[in-house]
């Protein structure tokens, strides 16, 4: 758990995103207006400012005030998505990716994995928060097959230069005051 919170940043999703319209191409589209359903099939591709979201089917349900929720599935779908201030996108796979734009988190499950900067998580079931930037990741708790269903984090080490520079330097000999 704390090499998760590690993986956290001030640095978030694009702010603008949720503010951008939501597109989506596909190969065949079904529309139930009464229940507020689309049903995109066939080579999907979602965007929503930086946002991307591909899969083989994605479903779009308007939960309310606007606000929607994919549920994309595919071999595997995938989401990139750049981060506020960086060039650097967070991207994650999976066999179901489900985008809530209401509370700005994708859920990544079946072989899901995360990737962000030269860090990378995977696990069962992935959360990423891109307001926050936070995501955690659940092993799918295989007891009887050890190594399996558990997490597995890649984090690097931090950049030399983002160390707090007020360490002293130890290779250098203190001088000797008189």
């Amino acid at each position: 758990m704390l090499a998760l919170t590690l993986l956290s940043s001030t640095s978030h999703a694009e702010r603008t995103d949720r503010e951008q319209p939501m597109r989506l191409e596909a190969d065949q589209l079904s529309i139930d207006d009464v229940n507020k359903i689309s049903v995109f099939t066939g080579d999907v591709k979602l965007t929503q400012g930086t946002l991307v979201i591909r899969s083989d089917k994605i479903v779009v349900t308007q939960i309310e005030d606007n606000f929607k929720r994919g549920v994309a599935t595919g071999q595997p779908a995938s989401f990139r998505q750049k981060r506020d201030g960086l060039n650097e996108y967070a991207e994650g796979y999976g066999e179901r990716v489900e985008y809530d734009s209401k509370h700005a988190t994708v859920h990544l499950f079946g072989q899901a994995r995360i990737k962000r900067g030269g860090d990378e998580v995977s696990g069962d079931h992935i959360i990423y928060n891109s307001d926050t930037g936070v995501f955690q990741a659940i092993g799918n708790g295989a007891p009887n097959e050890p190594g399996k269903g558990r997490v597995h984090a890649v984090i690097q080490p931090e950049n030399k230069s983002t160390q707090n520079k007020s360490t002293p330097d130890k290779s250098t000999p203190a001088k000797e005051s008189r």
